[in-house]
């Protein structure tokens, strides 16, 4: 299912059951989709990520930096992350993020793509951290790069291309029924950064 021919639409449900993601195009100017690049690139504590499979633990290529309120960590593939207190661009972001999506959000898992090589397999964000069901919103800046879904039972899949400066609301059941990846995409040669806003349970 091609999901491009409707990007505007932020209404429309883009699965067609057992789960909501709402994508709003782009939410912001291309100067500023330019300025707040540049600004996460060059003001991020970037370090290498690190996921146990297999009993071995790996080191990505691609880059991550976990930002979030009071001292939320975060366990994902076997290591826990430590927050960092947020930014300036990160908190406008949210601001941002949180009018278009009306959620709220305490936490942001920032990822570095250096090109199309850095990829992320299928996947599902359910650690037992986050609040279950609530709403993940994805920002994108940078390179434009295909977006899956698969469902885990019907295997039925969605794709969509996720611009530069847009939104992604991911929420409901989606996290239990549906899978989501970032493919490799040998041709692209652009930076791209992804923040991932959630909500994740205090203690």
């Amino acid at each position: 299912m091609d999901l491009f021919d409707d990007q505007q639409n932020p209404s429309h449900n883009r699965l067609p059951y057992d789960g909501e993601v709402y994508y709003y195009g782009p939410i912001m100017s291309l100067a500023e989709a330019d300025k707040y690049l540049q600004q996460l690139i060059t003001g991020l504590d970037w370090q290498a990520d690190q996921v146990k499979m297999m009993g071995r633990l790996i080191t990505t290529r691609r880059l991550v930096a976990w930002y979030a309120s009071q001292t939320l960590s975060y366990t994902y593939a076997g290591v826990t992350k430590t927050p960092l207190p947020w930014t300036e661009s990160l908190l406008r972001l949210k601001q941002l993020i949180e009018a278009c999506s009306d959620s709220t959000f305490n936490a942001c898992l920032a990822n570095f793509y250096h090109d199309g090589n850095d990829a992320m397999g299928y996947h599902c964000d359910n650690e037992k951290d986050l609040q279950p069901e609530a709403a993940i919103a994805s920002l994108s800046l940078g390179a434009p790069r295909r977006f899956c879904f698969k469902h885990r039972g019907t295997k039925a899949k969605v794709e969509l291309t996720l611009a530069h400066g847009s939104l992604l609301v991911m929420q409901g059941d989606t996290q239990k029924h549906w899978l989501h990846a970032l493919p490799a995409a040998k041709k692209v040669d652009q930076n791209r950064v992804n923040l991932t806003f959630r909500s994740m349970q205090t203690r």
